[in-house]
């Protein structure tokens, strides 16, 4: 009797749940597979309860697989990244110059011309002294 409780698996359950991760070269194996056994009755259900998935596990291979995403450079996931716009980096530089000037002391003046671009007047310290004897 003690021998055959060896030869048992357990049936505890773990502490914490993980989830099933299978490696590009068994999905290629299983969809394969059930391929072959699509032309049997039942074939693909059997080869569903042998491996524990589910048919919407073949679905989402198979788009995979047809997307190219099983190949040696797979497609990645996720957004485009769109390439930089040089008037982004002009913006930034534009800023820089002002936190620059800004922290200097220097005053500027900004004049909306509408419908036309805005117009940066830097003011001259000498200027307002001057001025105002």
């Amino acid at each position: 009797m003690h021998v055959l409780n060896l030869m048992m698996k357990s049936t505890e359950m773990s502490a914490t749940a993980t989830r099933r991760r299978f490696s590009t070269t068994e999905k290629i194996r299983i969809l394969r597979e059930a391929d072959a056994a699509a032309h049997e009755t039942g074939g693909v259900t059997a080869l569903l309860r042998r491996e524990g998935i589910y048919s919407s596990h073949l679905t989402s291979w198979r788009r995979q697989r047809n997307a190219g995403q099983f190949g040696k450079t797979p497609k990645k996931r996720g957004p485009v990244a769109a390439p930089p716009d040089a008037r982004d980096q002009k913006i930034v530089e534009l800023e820089h110059s002002l936190r620059q000037a800004h922290a200097r002391g220097d005053r500027i003046f900004e004049i909306l011309i509408c419908p036309g671009p805005l117009v940066t007047i830097p003011c001259d310290r000498e200027r307002r002294s001057l001025a105002r004897r």
